[in-house]
């Protein structure tokens, strides 16, 4: 496990330490209150990591949407990581992802009736939110594990499998973003990105090697995979359609961590290409000549498989050539429970939001989540579509 995914610049470990200082020094100034964590009447729940790179931040923010939102009034508020728009922006049905990013983007395509907005100063945001809409009753932060000015209800911390943080080494020398310690403000963390037959010994290893506190519950999820649907055509496949084994699949891809999916990808086509950019990739006419004398170098039959937020970019690129436009599909990601934890997972959530909301109708019965629990199963097959109507 540790061998196989972490790789450490050893000869950067000297500037690691110098970081480490500094971040501890930060962690310092807010558990000694000199910084201050700002306490809001409405739920705040946390989703994020201390780790550059993808842990799967929106399929599970995704979840907690279909988990909660035909219940009670949600919000999201994100960064809006390399929006081309500054200050306090609510999305609407004209966003686009240049306006509000693309995770925000798909979670609004996905989820219209839920609010989505972006913020980089999250106390900014929230306020603006609660402004806005006295009615909210709960807020998902994305990515804002370590936007420690918001002290929010339930702080959920993601741990990618292939790079476990207990193997991990601070920035630059690893991939940390602050020391193993900030895992402690965590109240729940999940190991994502599972592998689907993780034995239970390893669930084990796992478990004792995170060294959580009693106060702490550990979870673990792996990745699924929804129908693939055409980004551009009305022609769509799906993944267990035998037409794609026999296919030449160039898979493109701008996110952090494309390993699992390769993996996952790999069982469905034996002839896969990967194109891989790096993570919120800013696709630029160099890289759009490629994409095309790729794809049109390889036989057919053929298509390109890409993953939702990366559709939400490259659905707006000039000078994809036709053969590729008709040819590009969106593969959907969701996330599931393991260990059959996906009930007390839900728990968690929904009695936070029924302890704390004002005005859900969660806080009416503390039956109604057994229902939900079915809704949200039954939901994951929600796809977006990008197509233009």
């Amino acid at each position: 496990m540790e061998g196989d995914f972490i790789k450490i610049n050893r000869w950067l470990l000297p500037l690691s330490w110098c970081y480490g200082l500094v971040v501890r020094f930060r962690n310092m100034l807010f558990d000694t209150s000199v910084l201050t964590s700002h306490d809001f009447t409405v739920p705040i729940i946390s989703v994020g990591n201390i780790t550059v790179g993808g842990t799967g931040k929106t399929p599970h923010v995704e979840y907690l949407i279909r988990l909660l939102h035909k219940q009670a009034k949600v919000a999201v508020l994100s960064r809006g990581y390399k929006r081309k728009s500054h200050g306090f922006i609510v999305a609407g049905n004209n966003s686009s992802a240049h306006d509000i990013g693309d995770e925000p983007f798909q979670m609004k395509k996905k989820y219209p009736d839920v609010t989505v907005a972006v913020d980089k100063d999250r106390v900014h945001g929230i306020n603006m939110l609660i402004q806005q809409d006295a009615n909210i009753d709960v807020i998902l932060l994305d990515d804002a594990y370590q936007h420690r000015y918001v002290k929010p209800g339930i702080n959920i911390l993601l741990v990618d499998y292939h790079r476990l943080i207990i193997y991990d080494k601070l920035l630059p020398a690893g991939r940390m973003r602050e020391p193993l310690k900030g895992k402690d403000r965590a109240d729940i963390v999940i190991v994502t990105k599972c592998p689907k037959d993780l034995k239970p010994m390893e669930f084990r290893v796992i478990t004792k090697a995170m060294d959580l506190y009693p106060y702490q519950h550990l979870f673990f999820s792996t990745l699924d995979y929804g129908m693939l649907t055409p980004l551009f055509s009305n022609q769509g496949l799906t993944l267990d359609n035998a037409q794609l084994k026999d296919r030449n699949i160039l898979l493109l891809t701008g996110i952090a961590s494309p390993r699992q999916l390769i993996e996952d990808m790999a069982p469905l086509s034996t002839n896969i290409t990967p194109l891989s950019y790096s993570d919120h990739h800013n696709f630029i006419q160099k890289d759009i000549r490629h994409i095309n004398d790729t794809f049109a170098a390889m036989k057919s039959p053929k298509c390109i498989v890409t993953t939702e937020k990366d559709a939400a970019r490259i659905i707006t690129l000039q000078g994809l050539s036709d053969e590729v436009r008709k040819n590009i599909y969106v593969l959907p990601v969701n996330i599931s429970f393991m260990l059959e934890q996906e009930d007390k997972f839900n728990e968690n959530i929904i009695g936070y939001v029924r302890k704390n909301s004002r005005n859900s109708i969660l806080a009416k019965g503390k039956d109604d989540h057994k229902s939900q629990n079915s809704n949200s199963a039954g939901d994951r097959s929600r796809t977006i579509s990008f197509r233009n109507n």
